[in-house]
């Protein structure tokens, strides 16, 4: 059944944009009376019929609803993006496939890449969303500070993936402790040892995701993935 986005649904009809009404006609070449689903993006899903095909402004009529609850478990990412950008992309999008409420963009001493508009990733999210079947979708931080961020996360929840030597406890051991679970995935050159320091005196623990050295989009899917092993188990 084909799958739209509709964030400000309210009352019994709901009018599809312009792109999406004709997208729904011209391309899926859906008529009246066709049957079509509507996500919220906030847990709310909806069965709807069509109701006036009109590629310009396609109307649905709401038949029925249920709310999906959230999951039991927060997995938060925060993650430096890569200079090259459709790693991040890749990443939202199979990260919200798998299951993500939140992903915070750091700007980190070695980030070679400064600045990030969150249009086009928002854009991803929403599709990955519609083709995975989830109902809620995640918030996307603008790009913070890695100083700035570190005070805005519960400490005993929250650790930091590197490469330093020391003691790192394997992320799979550590995920299933507490209500949600936020997880530092550096820029691809690594943390520095001033930003691990931060973190470890503000009582965020060192993980490690494996024996691998992965890239950082890999690194930050393989986290997300991991917390939901663990959780769901």
């Amino acid at each position: 059944m084909p799958t739209f986005y509709a964030p400000d649904l309210a009352g019994p009809t709901y009018t599809l944009p312009e792109d999406e009404s004709k997208h729904a006609v011209r391309v899926l070449r859906l008529g009246p009376g066709d049957a079509v689903e509507l996500v919220d993006g906030r847990g709310g899903v909806y069965q709807a019929a069509m109701a006036d095909a009109n590629p310009k402004r396609c109307q649905l009529r709401i038949t029925g609803s249920v709310q999906v609850p959230p999951r039991a478990y927060l997995t938060h990412i925060a993650v430096a993006p890569t200079k090259n950008l459709d790693r991040m992309e890749w990443l939202v999008e199979k990260a919200v496939e798998i299951g993500v409420e939140r992903i915070t963009f750091l700007r980190c001493s070695r980030s070679e890449r400064r600045e990030l508009k969150l249009e086009r990733l928002e854009k991803i999210a929403v599709s990955a969303l519609k083709q995975s079947g989830q109902a809620w979708l995640p918030q996307l931080d603008e790009l913070t500070d890695f100083a700035a961020f570190l005070p805005t996360v519960a400490p005993d929840t929250t650790f930091i993936a590197h490469l330093e030597e020391g003691e790192r406890t394997a992320l799979s051991q550590v995920a299933a402790q507490g209500a949600g679970c936020c997880v530092l995935i550096g820029p691809e050159g690594d943390f520095t040892p001033q930003e691990i320091e931060a973190a470890r005196q503000r009582g965020i623990r060192p993980v490690t995701l494996g024996a691998s050295r992965l890239r950082t989009e890999t690194a930050a899917l393989a986290a997300v993935h991991t917390v939901h092993i663990v959780r769901e188990l």
